[in-house]
C-alpha cells in the first residue's frame, strides 16, 4: 500500500530516546511499526480496527496508544520534542476533519420543548380548544344547522 506512513530514520533517530524503557510484562514488538501504525490511524481518522496489518495486530496499536497515554508518554513526547526544537509547543486542529458520531448532536431523546412561564403558571386545560373557539366568540345559534325548508 503506497498511503501507508512509516517514520523516516531521521525521525526515528529523534524519538527512540524518549520511549519508555525497562517495562514489565512481555518483550515489545517493534516499536518503530507500532507507532508509525498509531500516526496512520490518527492522521487518516479510520477506526483502530480498520487499521493496516502491516502496522501489526490492530489490538498491539490501540493498546500501545491507550497505556502510553494514560502514562502521560505523548505529553512528555511531544515536550522534549518541542524543547528539541522539532515540533511547536501547540498545535491547531482542522475541524473539517474533526468526526462525531452521527447522535453526537443532541442529548438522549432529542432537545425538549418547556413551557414559557405564563404557561407553566397557568392552570392545566381541561380539554383542548379547537380551531375555531380561538377566534371571536360565536352565539350558540350560528352552530346549529338552518332548519330544511
Amino acid at each position: 500500500m503506497a498511503d501507508l506512513f512509516w517514520l523516516s530514520d531521521g525521525q526515528w533517530a529523534v524519538i527512540a530516546p524518549h520511549l519508555p524503557t525497562n517495562q514489565p510484562g512481555a518483550r515489545r514488538v517493534d516499536d518503530r511499526r507500532v507507532i508509525s501504525g498509531i500516526v496512520h490511524v490518527l492522521r487518516s481518522g479510520c477506526r483502530w480496527r480498520d487499521c493496516p496489518p502491516e502496522y501489526g495486530p490492530h489490538t498491539t496499536v490501540y493498546n500501545r496508544f491507550h497505556r502510553w497515554s494514560r502514562r502521560g508518554f505523548w505529553r512528555a513526547m511531544l515536550a522534549a520534542l518541542a524543547e528539541a526544537g522539532w515540533v511547536a509547543e501547540t498545535a491547531a486542529l482542522d475541524s473539517t476533519h474533526v468526526k462525531a458520531h452521527r447522535s453526537a448532536h443532541g442529548g438522549k431523546g432529542g432537545p425538549r420543548r418547556r413551557p414559557s412561564a405564563a404557561r407553566a403558571a397557568a392552570p392545566p386545560r381541561r380539554s383542548t380548544s379547537s380551531r375555531t373557539s380561538l377566534g371571536a366568540p360565536r352565539s350558540s345559534t350560528s352552530r346549529r344547522a338552518a332548519p330544511a325548508t
